[in-house]
C-alpha cells in the first residue's frame, strides 16, 4: 500500500547569489547586478532517509549550479520570466512535485529608498 502525503516534505536553498545581467534597461544588461534566489521544493524525503543515499533526494549542490546558471545566463527583462526559468530547472528534477521560487532583485534601478524587490512564483509538476 502506497502512502499519500497532505502535503509534501521541504527542501529549501535560501540567499543562493549570482550575477545575472537581467532588466529592462541597457546599464542593467551591459553592467550587470547581484540577483538573489531562494527555492522550497517539494519533495518525499522518505526514500532517502531510508537508504541514507543522496541518489534517493534532490542534491541541492547539484541544483544550486543549475540554478546559477540561469542566473548568470541568457539575460531576461522581467525577474518574473527569470523565476520561471528557475522553476522549470527545480520541476526537471522527477523527485521534485512542486517549487516556490523567490527572485530578489536587491539593486532594482527604484529612485526611492527600498529593501528589496522580488518575485515570487509556485509551480507543481503538470
Amino acid at each position: 500500500m502506497t502512502e499519500t502525503l497532505e502535503s509534501p516534505d521541504r527542501i529549501a536553498v535560501r540567499g543562493l547569489r549570482a550575477r545575472g545581467r537581467h532588466g529592462v534597461f541597457d546599464f542593467e544588461r551591459r553592467e550587470g547586478q547581484e540577483f538573489v534566489v531562494d527555492v522550497v521544493l517539494g519533495v518525499d524525503t522518505r526514500p532517502a532517509a531510508r537508504s541514507d543515499d543522496v541518489s534517493d533526494t534532490v542534491d541541492y549542490g547539484e541544483l544550486s549550479d543549475r540554478l546559477v546558471a540561469v542566473v548568470e545566463g541568457e539575460p531576461v527583462n522581467l525577474i518574473e520570466t527569470l523565476a520561471e526559468r528557475l522553476a522549470d530547472v527545480c520541476l526537471a528534477s522527477p523527485r521534485v512535485v512542486e517549487a516556490r521560487v523567490t527572485v530578489h532583485k536587491p539593486n532594482a534601478p527604484i529612485r526611492h529608498p527600498f529593501d528589496d524587490v522580488t518575485v515570487t512564483i509556485s509551480r507543481r509538476r503538470a
